[in-house]
This record gives structure tokens, C-alpha cells and sequence, in this order.
């Protein structure tokens, strides 16, 4: 998810967003610690989109 495309949601939106991510994250992360998945260059690609999400709610939260 691009940074683009986070700025244009809601706030409502992104902590739906952000609570899909994570799950999505965690799954990655047990299917992978069961059985290497194909490309493991995906949790990392998770990982920082949970980040900037995580970013952009907190800098809504400070303005």
C-alpha cells in the first residue's frame, strides 16, 4: 500500500485498515514458521505497511 493512497483515508478507515494488515501479517509469519512460503520478501512488505499505516494514524492523533 502506498503512502498515497494512506494519506486519502479516513481515520475510521485506517484503523480497519491497520487491524486487516496486522492479521495479515501474523498469518504470513505462522505460515512461514511452519513451512518457508514462497516469497518471504512478503512479511517484510507487510511489516512496513503495517508501519505506515501505524505512522499515519499516529500523526493524525498529534495534529
Amino acid at each position: 500500500m502506498k503512502q498515497s493512497e494512506i494519506i486519502n483515508l479516513s481515520a475510521a478507515e485506517l484503523q480497519v485498515k491497520l487491524t486487516e494488515l496486522r492479521k495479515a501479517y501474523m498469518d504470513l509469519k505462522s505460515a512461514h514458521a511452519i513451512s518457508p512460503i514462497a516469497n518471504p520478501l512478503q512479511i517484510r512488505s507487510a511489516r512496513r505497511a503495517v508501519a505506515r499505516v501505524a505512522t499515519e494514524l499516529t500523526k493524525r492523533e498529534l495534529q
